[in-house]
């Protein structure tokens, strides 16, 4: 219980568990939809008795969160949109990064109830989860383990860059332009000093990026 009260809980919690489905969602035996209502429902209950505290969605710059988050959307689309073949390169897919694949069934690309469900977690659960994690927590962290002393958006070398690889590596064949888009979050957070404003941004491109594969059918965005 002790472990419960830890200060860095309320950050790390969310993003843990929502890895931990991650990596066990292909040997789950449900349905896609009960896979990703169930994902929704355990982080959105860890985001609410657990996290709520220092969740913080109040938008500083308006405009220019919008501005930025569109920037991310586009720059992860764009070497795949002017490069064709681009992201087969050994450098985005190998023995480390894995493969550029969809993770949804092609029944599942006609199911309005999956498509939903993934649009919630990628446009509201994910931007919350991972930035409480990486740069509410982890670049804080990095500076000063006791990292609640470290103001939100205090600049870094070391600390900015580590957390910008790391999220990276979370992308997979994408790491390029996940290692640009955590980049700009760092930086953006660095501008405003308010969580809220990268929350924003985050889903903000998120949710062009699930307009443009469902517009599109390029699946492979949704990892």
């Amino acid at each position: 219980m002790a472990l419960l009260r830890h200060r860095a809980v309320p950050y790390v919690l969310p993003f843990a568990l929502f890895i931990a489905i991650l990596a066990i969602r292909g040997s789950v035996p449900v349905s896609e939809s009960t896979l990703y209502g169930g994902w929704i429902l355990i982080a959105g209950l860890a985001l609410l008795l657990v996290s709520r505290p220092v969740i913080d969605l109040r938008l500083s710059q308006p405009v220019a969160t919008i501005v930025a988050g569109v920037a991310v959307f586009l720059i992860w689309i764009g070497p795949d949109a002017l490069f064709p073949g681009y992201r087969s390169h050994w450098l985005f897919q190998n023995r480390f990064t894995g493969a550029v694949a969809a993770t949804i069934s092609e029944t599942g690309r006609s199911d309005t109830l999956l498509l939903t469900l993934r649009m919630v977690r990628a446009i509201v659960i994910v931007p919350i989860v991972e930035e409480l994690f990486w740069r509410g927590f982890l670049m804080r962290w990095i500076i000063r383990p006791d990292f609640e002393k470290v103001p939100l958006g205090t600049y870094e070398t070391r600390a900015f860059w580590i957390t910008a690889i790391l999220f990276a590596s979370e992308h997979g064949p994408y790491w390029d332009v996940g290692l640009v888009a955590g980049a700009i979050y760092n930086w953006w957070l660095i501008r405003t000093r308010c969580l809220g404003d990268v929350i924003w941004a985050h889903a903000i491109t998120n949710g062009c990026l699930c307009g443009y594969v469902l517009l599109t059918h390029k699946w492979e965005y949704w990892m």
